[in-house]
């Protein structure tokens, strides 16, 4: 069963659709025992990273989140993958899960239009099970204005938009992460999806 975190900061509905459309198990979740139960751990995310963080805090799963996704397959969708770095700058400094080395902030480029969204291309920087069977003119939809920083050896996939905007980062065991909707992003992002219940 793929448990979908529910804390009031999720893009759920849609998420949800597609697991359904897949024929996926799944179930919306907000309490420990669920997520410790789970198979896999999806956390979605909208929004801002510090009001984020703080509906996290409240619900009281930070640290079982942290814990399980130390131990089974986790992805973080939009706002869900900067949620697992270090910290953010959003506004204001605020500590993050922790699960990705490196932090956040935002797109600083001036001839760039924010929030950056729309279709761009993953270019393929080190490969991990999300990007398999995808080919190699796999585009997929993004929405955000901030957006990771991070070694190399944690992107998988990045996109180029005024420079390299890390796509999907990995830690190298269980903790997979797209800064772009694979909910919204056609039969690309589906596959993405099949291949993280598949990991």
């Amino acid at each position: 069963m793929i448990a979908v975190i529910d804390y009031g900061a999720g893009n759920i509905f849609s998420l949800k659709n597609a697991l359904d459309y897949l024929g996926i198990e799944n179930r919306l979740v907000s309490d420990e025992d669920s997520i410790r139960n789970a198979d896999k751990i999806i956390l979605p995310g909208v929004g801002a990273f510090p009001a984020a963080m703080k509906m996290l805090d409240q619900s009281g799963l930070t640290d079982i989140i942290k814990e399980e996704a130390r131990k089974k397959p986790f992805l973080g969708i939009c706002l869900g993958m900067q949620l697992m770095f270090e910290k953010s700058y959003e506004f204001e400094e605020t500590d993050g899960l922790g699960l990705i080395g490196g932090c956040v902030d935002k797109i600083d480029e001036p001839d760039l239009i924010i929030p950056h969204m729309g279709w761009n291309k993953l270019e393929v920087l080190n490969n991990c099970r999300l990007l398999d069977n995808i080919g190699d003119n796999a585009y997929v939809y993004f929405v955000h204005s901030y957006r990771g920083f991070c070694g190399d050896e944690y992107i998988s996939a990045y996109s180029e938009y005024g420079g390299k905007i890390p796509a999907i980062v990995y830690d190298g065991k269980y903790a997979y992460g797209c800064q772009f909707h694979p909910e919204k992003s056609g039969e690309t992002g589906l596959q993405i999806l099949r291949n993280f219940i598949n990991s």
